[in-house]
């Protein structure tokens, strides 16, 4: 079976006027920490900001979360695992981060699509393309703008993890896999990835990614103004005030 990524088609979050950010990095990385930097920091600037997370997000979401990710539930088979995943990401994207999308906001994500490529289509050894094929579908091939990888050595995180859930409970060797396979991702499509140690100092991170998000919005911005522009030059040639 292969665990050659494929090349991924455009995101489709480009064709919205919002921004779509998420964090992911192997357990420990220091996600939530700095997707909630960077939330402060666009509202600060007057942004409309959503931050969420994944699995969870909507009340269906977070459901499913307390099924794949309470200790009671080890020993989930691992098909059934990646398809609650999938199910949780489904009802997140519709019913939360493609409508934020849609009015222009900034959503700011805690995990997306390549976690469940990372540990279930690479770590529990089902496929890369099944597993990312089973998302795209569930999410109607949403992909973010950006995704900040968060690079930390598995033991490393693993010691910053101090009440682990079902996965965090896994071994080093498990959290080894998923760490690279996310090295591998961001690594053959470098454009989509900001690639950041997380050894670095919160404060030192949360910039590089504000700089980044900053550099989106610029383009986002002037992209939805052109937009709107033309919309208006066609509606004047069409006769319409």
């Amino acid at each position: 079976m292969s665990t050659e990524p494929p090349t991924s088609a455009a995101p489709t979050a480009g064709a919205l006027p919002g921004l779509f950010v998420a964090f992911e990095g192997g357990d420990g990385a220091g996600k939530s920490t700095q997707a909630r930097a960077l939330a402060a920091a666009l509202e600060g600037a007057g942004r409309e900001v959503v931050l969420t997370r994944e699995p969870g997000g909507t009340p269906a979401a977070e459901a499913i979360r307390d099924v794949v990710l309470t200790p009671q539930y080890a020993g989930l088979d691992a098909r059934a695992e990646a398809l609650l995943f999938a199910a949780s990401r489904g009802e997140h994207v519709a019913r939360l981060v493609r409508p934020a999308l849609e009015r222009g906001a900034v959503v700011i994500t805690d995990r997306y699509l390549d976690s469940s490529i990372a540990y279930q289509g690479i770590a529990r050894g089902l496929g890369l393309e099944v597993v990312e094929q089973l998302n795209l579908w569930a999410t109607r091939d949403l992909l973010p703008h950006l995704t900040v990888l968060l690079d930390v050595e598995a033991g490393t995180g693993l010691d910053r993890v101090t009440d682990p859930n079902r996965l965090e409970d896994e071994p080093t060797s498990f959290h080894a896999v998923v760490v690279q396979a996310f090295r591998d991702l961001a690594a053959r499509e470098p454009g989509r990835y900001l690639v950041i140690p997380a050894s670095g100092s919160r404060e030192e991170i949360a910039a590089t990614v504000l700089a980044r998000v900053q550099t989106l919005l610029a383009d986002t911005d002037q992209s939805v103004a052109s937009g709107a522009g033309k919309q208006r030059i066609d509606q004047s040639e069409q006769g319409v005030s």
